[in-house]
């Protein structure tokens, strides 16, 4: 975690990303990562983080029940 309420996740490479929230009209939210910590969220219930094992960029997959 870093700062109060965003999520901050290191790479394998020692990059830091943090999680964003998009939300489009008449759509469900998405969620992406970034190196811009403004408005970063945290990391919202139910959800994991996957490291692409090549590129070594996060993306966020829905927890298995």
């Amino acid at each position: 975690m870093g700062f109060f309420g965003t999520f901050v996740y290191t790479n394998k490479k020692k990059e830091k990303y943090y999680l964003h929230e998009y939300t489009g009209t008449g759509r469900k939210h998405m969620y992406y990562f970034s190196k811009d910590a403004r408005d970063a969220i945290d990391l919202p219930p139910g959800w994991e983080i996957v490291e692409n094992p090549k590129t070594g960029l996060p993306t966020l997959k829905k927890k298995e029940i």
